[in-house]
């Protein structure tokens, strides 16, 4: 465990009803961490669950020190625990990942490489290990986005992102944002890469998206953001005295 550098990078780890998992996530997080030379801080934001991962996560607390938990007064949302994991968080650099055990924390160290060329890396799960109707809904949301926005991430959707916090000042969080995060990024002229991540089974609860609540609400969400982008102001100062 890092204990004598100045913090550098924060996981967020947002958790709706993750008791089973979080207790095998945590320490992976922190044995990949602990050799690499920065310091870092793990922040689990609990989105209002009911099963017992409140528990669980000051537990984990209590038995790693660079562990913090924040639990929202009730279930918000996927963007909510994110946009409040992003507020609290102390490093320069920040790595969001789901609580599900599907993604590998063996890949941070893939993302942070290229954190010196970029403002925003992000996972590409192209094996993924899920059912058919969530590969579909990801696969047609993908679509939609790349369509309507003219971006070319190959998984807008997935989570498992490393971005600087000094950017976050200069994007507007909307609920659903984390699906447009790229784009948005691209928009206020920060520099996105994109790399392909492991992707796992679940091993324990359920996936909490499907199709029907994904889809619509994908759609008007990318309609905004094609607005956003076709109202972006650009310009360049040829001469400037003083």
């Amino acid at each position: 465990m890092v204990h004598d550098t100045k913090l550098k990078l924060s996981v967020i780890l947002p958790a709706f009803n993750e008791k089973e998992n979080l207790p095998l996530l945590v320490p992976e997080i922190v044995s990949v961490l602990s050799g690499l030379s920065l310091g870092f801080e793990i922040i689990i934001v609990d989105d209002g669950s009911t099963d017992g991962t409140r528990e669980a996560a000051v537990d984990i607390a209590r038995r790693f020190s660079n562990t913090r938990y924040i639990r929202l007064r009730r279930n918000r949302g996927l963007s909510a625990a994110l946009a409040a994991g992003y507020k609290i968080s102390e490093g320069d650099i920040i790595v969001s990942m789901d609580s599900d055990l599907q993604y590998d924390p063996k890949d941070i160290p893939r993302l942070l490489e290229k954190m010196d060329q970029y403002d925003l890396v992000c996972g590409w799960r192209q094996n993924r290990q899920d059912p058919f109707s969530k590969r579909l809904s990801s696969k047609i949301a993908n679509s939609i986005r790349k369509a309507v926005t003219g971006f070319d991430i190959n998984d807008a959707g997935c989570i498992f992102r490393a971005l600087r916090k000094s950017c976050l000042k200069d994007i507007t969080l909307f609920n659903g944002f984390h699906r447009f995060l790229p784009a948005l990024f691209k928009i206020n002229g920060f520099k996105v890469a994109e790399i392909k991540v492991n992707h796992l089974p679940r091993r324990h609860g359920k996936s909490k998206y499907n199709i029907s609540n994904r889809i619509a609400i994908v759609s008007i969400d990318t309609i905004a953001v094609r607005w956003m982008k076709s109202r972006q102001i650009d310009y360049d100062i040829v001469e400037r005295l003083g």
